[in-house]
């Protein structure tokens, strides 16, 4: 029977680190979440006419 703690032991600290990995992975999650830049603001469009003024007519 001594051999059925040791089997409980392990599994105790799998699932603990099961639990952290999880937690790392939402925490991850969540700051990629508020570091995001939203698609529409990478995507417009906005004319630069700087190089049509430094071009004589």
């Amino acid at each position: 029977m001594p051999g059925q703690g040791d089997e409980a032991a392990v599994s105790r600290g799998e699932q603990i680190q099961a639990a952290e990995r999880e937690a790392a992975k939402r925490r991850l999650l969540e700051q990629a979440e508020a570091e995001r830049v939203p698609m529409e603001e990478t995507t417009r469009a906005v004319p630069d006419r700087r190089w049509r003024r430094d071009r004589p007519q």
